[in-house]
């Protein structure tokens, strides 16, 4: 903790760059050795400039000690620069952060292959159908799926891949507590509990526009290809496009038809080289070679969409119920265990979680398996009823 707060201080002391961040950390080697340096030494960093070294003078650590107490508070992980924890694939990018906070777990970043799915927040019913999709399926397949958590495409790729029970990692433009939109709250927890949620900024930080295109050359960074699922010409995803090949990422889009604004930045990438996606293994087959065991070569079908246009949910409650008996029926334990406490009214997530006691991930991937099979319907709201009625 206490070389800690030597990294928050640098990282959120006004009037430093990125760039001159990470030059002083390579001249320095950490930023308790930048905190104690005299002007002198400070003006030889490479790139330095008499105004940068002047906003260094400022030693007050209260600010710092603050954001590592609500860290603690939270449960949140922060993560440095030179933690050995800390992803190669973002470490090797032209200006990664010297910090992160995290909620959830961080998983093996570099050895998997990981795909960025972005795209535009007013998403269209056929972004949203494609989006869950394409994720579904690339989780299904062993893939890791990053995304921003925005409203529309970004959020409908987190629910896909998570009711495929993989992991994914949102990566925000403000702090990992502060929720946006507002209405995300669930999906927010869902994913800290299956992958986990990362932030350059501290936690309470609101998410200001101007974080957003920032925080892009981090969903790119960790990832090996970018995913854009739908998109207009004049689009935030087009940025992490971007980003993602100055990194030196593939490049992958959504076809989508000509005169569909949502789909003219998608049609401009393939255009000008962007490999075209129109199922998952579009993307995952240039990787299988490079992460020998990791993928599956054969994946589920999604199953049906949940939305028909972004903020409405679609009730499929069944008006009579068919008999299901659990001994023949070839259900896991979690399953059975899932149908017996659901009933025919729904019932959300979380209490579930709590009535039986099972692991979250567990929890949305039975309930997976269970939708697929129609034994449980999926309401408004991450509710679940039973679909079925039971016999021993």
């Amino acid at each position: 903790m206490s070389m800690l707060k030597y990294w928050v201080w640098l990282s959120e002391l006004a009037g430093l760059g990125n760039q001159t961040r990470l030059a002083l950390l390579e001249h320095f080697n950490t930023p308790e050795d930048v905190y104690y340096a005299d002007e002198g030494e400070i003006l030889l960093t490479e790139g330095m400039t008499r105004r940068e070294a002047d906003a260094l003078k400022a030693k007050d650590l209260t600010e710092a000690e603050k954001i590592l107490a609500d860290c603690e508070r939270l449960e949140l992980q922060v993560l440095t620069l030179r933690d050995a924890a800390y992803p190669v694939r973002l470490r090797s990018i032209y200006d990664p952060p010297c910090l992160l906070y995290l909620r959830g777990r961080l998983p093996e970043v570099d050895e998997l292959p990981a795909v960025a799915v972005v795209g535009t927040r007013k998403a269209s019913p056929y972004g949203i159908r494609c989006a869950e999709d394409l994720a579904f399926g690339l989780a299904d397949a062993g893939a890791l799926v990053v995304t921003g958590l925005a409203r529309g495409i970004d959020s409908m790729a987190a629910q896909g891949a998570l009711r495929a029970g993989g992991t994914v990692i949102g990566v925000l433009g403000g702090g990992v507590d502060v929720i946006y939109p507002k209405e995300n709250g669930w999906l927010y927890d869902d994913v800290a509990a299956a992958g986990c949620l990362i932030s350059e900024y501290p936690p309470g930080t609101e998410p200001l526009p101007a974080h957003f295109p920032i925080r892009n050359r981090i969903m790119s960074g960790l990832s090996v290809a970018a995913l854009v699922v739908e998109a207009p010409v004049r689009s935030g995803a087009l940025i992490t496009a971007g980003m993602a090949l100055d990194q030196g990422r593939d490049v992958f889009a959504v076809p989508g038809p000509i005169y569909a604004e949502n789909s003219k930045g998608c049609n401009r990438l393939i255009r000008d080289g962007a490999g075209v996606a129109a199922e998952p293994w579009d993307i995952l087959r240039d990787y299988e070679a490079q992460f020998p065991g990791k993928l599956r070569g054969t994946t589920r079908s999604a199953p049906e969409p949940l939305e028909t246009q972004p903020g409405q949910m679609v009730e499929t409650a069944e008006p009579a119920m068919p008999s299901l008996s659990l001994k023949g029926a070839g259900l896991t334990d979690d399953q059975i265990l899932l149908l017996r406490t659901l009933t025919d009214q729904p019932m959300l997530t979380d209490d579930l979680i709590e009535l039986t006691e099972l692991p979250t991930r567990r929890v949305l991937s039975a309930l997976t398996m269970l939708e697929i099979d129609q034994y449980v319907t999926q309401c408004s709201g991450k509710r679940y009823m039973r679909a079925v009625t039971l016999s021993e």
